[in-house]
């Protein structure tokens, strides 16, 4: 009967803790989910940014364009007012030619006037001749002379006649043959100077057209442009609202926190009382036995507060050291120790696992919650290849909690461990170096 009164205040004790555990399990939950929504958000500002720097990108090509195609419609504005100025010129020359066919045509007038006249005479000449015989005989002209002085007028005479008759016909030929030239020069002229007028009017018209293109097209870009900042403009908002949603979460996070510290002290307070209670019940054992002997503990990793994790070897310690994946110098914030896959990973000290799922380049990540006489302590267990315990769970000094494993950023299987004065924290001034507190 003393003995079942002995053990009364241990199983007491069991289901006190139990009663306090399973409340803040949920909170635990709460926590694990808490985090996984500030990561999620911090993930949609990345992409957010991202967003914005992709339309700043897109803005600044429109722009680019924009000023690309300004260029070239200053450029075509040169083209037209160079063809207009020609065209001008050439409306000149036009002018100029007409005034020139003037002249021409005056001159027509004329060489067709003197024709007219010269073919009046020849038709007379002709009659006369047809008249008297078809011909004009000069020899008889010549022989029906009455003396030498009247032979050398008569010779006279006819070779004036001839000479005459030769010339009208040489220069009626030369008139009609310049009168043919000079109709062609003008219709030349003419048909030349309207062709080029033409030629300069459809470039003027081309050059309308490609202009009427580009400011479309440039009305179109800034179309564009303005949808991009709207976009822009939307995304900075949303950002904006990201991030105070964000800052809220990482309040909650912070309370669900201290909320699970207050739970880890509670533990530690209770553990400590089942202890004295275990004490207690066993010295009373002693005496009413009458036994000797001294009080034995139960099985345990290691004396003292704190255990190693994991067995293995110690690869790599606390502070700065080449990154073995990036190749550059960053700090190191845990210790490294390397065994094979699977090797267990135990809790190294009392507490509450307030993290246990993946967490970036930690792969699979355990984090317990620890209160050694007040003081809250933070451990972190990183690129596990499994978790065998849940986000609320109150777990002891030596208990298995997962495999040592390769996930995330790892160049090979072993266990990354990190040791926090405090919560832990993703900048990480709260890590300290772990052989501080945990014996290797």
């Amino acid at each position: 009967m003393k003995k079942y009164k002995l053990l009364l205040p241990s199983v007491v004790a069991v289901f006190l803790l139990s009663t306090i555990l399973g409340g803040p399990g949920v909170l635990a939950n709460s926590l694990n989910d808490l985090k996984k929504e500030h990561k999620q958000l911090e993930q949609k500002q990345n992409q957010i940014n991202s967003n914005i720097n992709t339309k700043k990108k897109e803005i600044a090509e429109k722009k680019t364009t924009i000023e690309k195609i300004l260029d070239q419609i200053s450029k075509l504005n040169g083209e037209i007012e160079e063809t207009n100025q020609n065209i001008a010129r050439i409306k000149e020359i036009i002018e100029v030619t007409k005034e020139e066919i003037a002249e021409l045509r005056l001159s027509i007038e004329d060489l067709e006037k003197k024709i007219a006249e010269r073919d009046v005479v020849l038709r007379e000449r002709v009659r006369a001749m047809q008249v008297k015989g078809n011909s004009v005989n000069y020899i008889d002209v010549l022989l029906g002379a009455n003396s030498f002085a009247d032979f050398i007028d008569r010779f006279s005479a006819v070779n004036t006649l001839m000479d005459a008759d030769r010339k009208i016909m040489d220069q009626q030929a030369r008139d009609i043959e310049q009168l043919e030239k000079e109709k062609a020069l003008v219709e030349q002229k003419l048909a030349e100077q309207v062709a080029n007028k033409k030629k300069l009017e459809g470039m003027r018209a081309s050059l309308e057209s490609q202009k009427k293109q580009k400011n479309n097209l440039i009305n179109q870009l800034e179309k564009e442009q303005e949808k991009l900042e709207n976009e822009k403009g939307q995304l900075e908002e949303e950002l904006h609202e990201t991030h105070e949603v964000s800052k809220e979460v990482e309040q909650k996070i912070i309370a669900e926190q201290k909320r699970l510290a207050e739970i880890a002290r509670k533990a530690e307070e209770e553990r400590k009382r089942r202890e004295a209670a275990a004490r207690a019940a066993a010295r009373a054992g002693q005496k009413n036995s009458g036994g000797g002997g001294s009080y034995t503990p139960p099985p345990a990793v290691a004396s003292g507060t704190w255990t190693k994790p994991a067995s293995g070897r110690f690869t790599s310690g606390f502070g700065y050291r080449i990154h073995p994946i990036s190749g550059t110098k960053r700090q190191h914030r845990g210790a490294d120790i390397a065994n094979s896959i699977g090797t267990p990973v135990v809790a190294a000290g009392d507490g509450v696992v307030s993290y246990a799922g993946t967490m970036g380049t930690y792969g699979n990540v355990i984090m317990i919650t620890h209160s050694v006489d007040g003081q809250i302590f933070t451990t972190l267990y990183a690129h596990l290849s499994s978790i065998g315990v849940s986000s609320g769970q109150h777990v002891e000094k030596g208990q298995y909690i997962a495999g040592l494993g390769n996930t995330g950023g790892s160049t090979g299987p072993h266990l990354h461990f990190e040791f926090h004065i405090g919560n832990w924290s993703a900048s990480g001034p709260s890590a300290v170096n772990p052989l501080r507190y945990v014996p290797f």
